[in-house]
């Protein structure tokens, strides 16, 4: 009877977690067994270095999506323990790009710097368990004492010295008596550990420079993996969720955990992060690449920072998504560029008004159309949804199409416009190419074509069937403006720091024309331009609308990497 019951509680737990990726199973797991009281509190817990990147959105949605699923707490906290490279601004764009994919974290906004009292008491708990010293040697006979990974490490010439003078130097670092690098506080470990954490890791060091947001108050600061255990364990964290970079630090995590007075005891769980081919995440060169003027800031629309796809149109909902599709494993990978863009085209396939927009203009005059008159013609907003509504579409004699659906010599396959062809115009008629006009240096400058006005598009008394239909603007009723295609920085599918970046990463048009129902859109307005792509409004300028491509109607990369082969 007993072992019966017994299999049965073992078969219903495992029930339970099937089919939920490890976190979430460990998570259950400590919950049920009461680990800190059955509580559940993530965090997500940036330096605020730099601007969040498409890495971090994954970590961002499993840490506050786990809260989210548990009613739990998440709190979004700033490891600010090196004022030499953090700012407001990396604070303030990482709270909008936080907000911006769709989390909130209500009252749980806090700071490493916020525990820096606790965490010095903390530290001087240590030296007063004799398991941490004041070193003073120098910062290059500290990298020489400090062995490989083949080689244990050397103890310092301080390590023994007694609690009482460290507690002094300790005391005589906080007070600034000291210069920046003359003395640091190590925790005394194990300087023959197989792993280099924990050869006597410094914890503090000093620093004279103003905090931004503790000001004057401190001129020593806690290391990272000090601090950012503390604040774990001091804001009642019960689960730190990072990427397998921190898998060899877990183990000093713990030492700090087990060797201190602290209210939680949060567990380390590590998963992969997530790379994208043809992209480097790696705040520092990132922040080369603005230096050195190869993009324009942090939210560059070819950036993989958040602020920069945002910019380029993803929609937060996209990358919600493509977080969720790469889903949570224990192994390195790295993500097809084609599996993010086909997220966001199917993010925007749904929710886009359609339009049209000639990027690279041939001009048409239709020889048989009344001269001077103007014909207003039904589009729909969208082919699926009859709620997004209709728009009205001017056209006339002189209309433009796109240069690349004209061909003068056409292969085959080319079912497009050519001499004598026939196609019909998107939401109107069918025209017939009858005359190819040229400059004096043999480029092609207008068509002359011919319409048959019994072929209007909807109107059911033509039976004519051609091939293909193209998109037009009437030219007397376009706007103008600028548009910019983006393509990845870097043409290498893994990059790395030194890889040549890509030539063509940015293309500027200056000549598109847009349909005049654009006139009212906005800026931050997505739209589908029909055979053209996704494209988002980023500026406007008088009369003109400066739009940025989001994303191709179809997976370019799929061709590009054909080509390779």
């Amino acid at each position: 009877m007993g072992k019966g019951a017994s299999r049965k509680s073992f078969m219903s737990k495992k029930e339970k977690y099937r089919g939920k990726d490890f976190i979430r199973q460990m998570i259950h797991h400590d919950i049920d067994s009461g680990i800190n009281d059955g509580r559940l509190a993530t965090r997500f817990p940036p330096e605020p270095n730099g601007y969040l990147h498409i890495g971090h959105a994954l970590s961002i949605c499993i840490n506050f999506g786990i809260a989210k699923e548990f009613d739990a707490p998440c709190y979004l906290r700033f490891d600010d323990t090196n004022p030499a490279k953090e700012s407001e601004e990396y604070v303030n764009s990482i709270m909008e790009d936080v907000k911006w994919l769709g989390f909130d974290w209500g009252n749980n906004l806090a700071h490493a710097s916020d525990y820096f009292g606790s965490i010095h008491e903390l530290a001087l708990e240590l030296i007063e368990k004799d398991l941490a010293y004041v070193d003073s040697q120098t910062s290059e006979e500290l990298k020489n004492t400090r062995g490989t990974l083949n080689t244990p490490g050397t103890k310092s010439p301080y390590r023994d010295r007694s609690i009482a003078e460290n507690l002094g130097l300790f005391e005589r670092m906080k007070n600034g008596e000291f210069e920046n690098g003359e003395h640091v506080l190590r925790a005394k470990i194990d300087m023959s550990s197989p792993n280099i954490n924990l050869r006597d890791p410094i914890i503090y060091r000093i620093l004279h420079m103003d905090h931004q947001k503790t000001g004057e108050e401190w001129c020593i600061y806690p290391m990272y993996d000090f601090a950012h255990t503390l604040s774990d364990a001091l804001e009642g964290t019960t689960h730190s969720l990072c990427t397998l970079e921190f898998e060899d630090h877990r183990p000093l995590y713990e030492w700090f955990l087990d060797n201190l007075s602290l209210p939680t005891k949060p567990r380390q769980i590590e998963f992969s992060r997530l790379n994208v081919e043809h992209t480097i995440t790696s705040k520092r060169k990132l922040a080369e690449l603005i230096d050195s003027g190869h993009v324009e800031g942090w939210d560059d629309p070819r950036m993989p920072t958040i602020s920069g796809l945002r910019k380029r149109g993803y929609p937060a909902s996209a990358i919600r998504e493509f977080c969720r599709r790469v889903g949570i494993t224990k192994k390195d990978k790295s993500i097809e560029m084609s599996l993010l863009e086909s997220t966001v085209r199917e993010q925007l396939d749904a929710s886009c008004n359609r339009a049209m927009a000639i990027l690279k203009p041939l001009k048409i005059t239709i020889k048989n159309y009344p001269e001077g008159e103007t014909e207003i013609l039904e589009a729909k907003n969208h082919p699926k949804n009859e709620e997004m509504g209709s728009r009205e579409l001017p056209f006339s004699q002189n209309i433009l199409i796109e240069k690349d659906d004209f061909m003068e010599n056409p292969d085959k396959d080319f079912f497009r416009l050519s001499p004598g062809s026939e196609v019909r115009l998107r939401y109107a008629y069918i025209i017939k190419c009858e005359e190819v006009i040229k400059n004096e240096n043999d480029e092609i400058v207008e068509l002359i074509c011919s319409y048959d006005p019994d072929t209007k598009s909807g109107s059911g008394t033509s039976t004519k069937k051609v091939k293909s239909a193209i998109h037009w603007v009437s030219e007397n009723h376009s706007i103008g403006g600028k548009v910019n295609l983006f393509e990845t920085l870097y043409t290498d599918q893994n990059p790395k720091s030194d890889s040549p970046l890509n030539p063509d990463s940015i293309i500027e048009l200056d000549q598109p024309a847009y349909e005049q129902s654009l006139s009212k859109a906005k800026i931050g307005s997505r739209f589908q331009f029909e055979r053209n792509g996704y494209f988002i409004v980023d500026q406007i300028e008088g009369d003109e609308l400066i739009f940025n491509r989001i994303v191709t109607l179809k997976d370019t990369w799929a061709k590009i990497q054909k080509k390779k082969k």
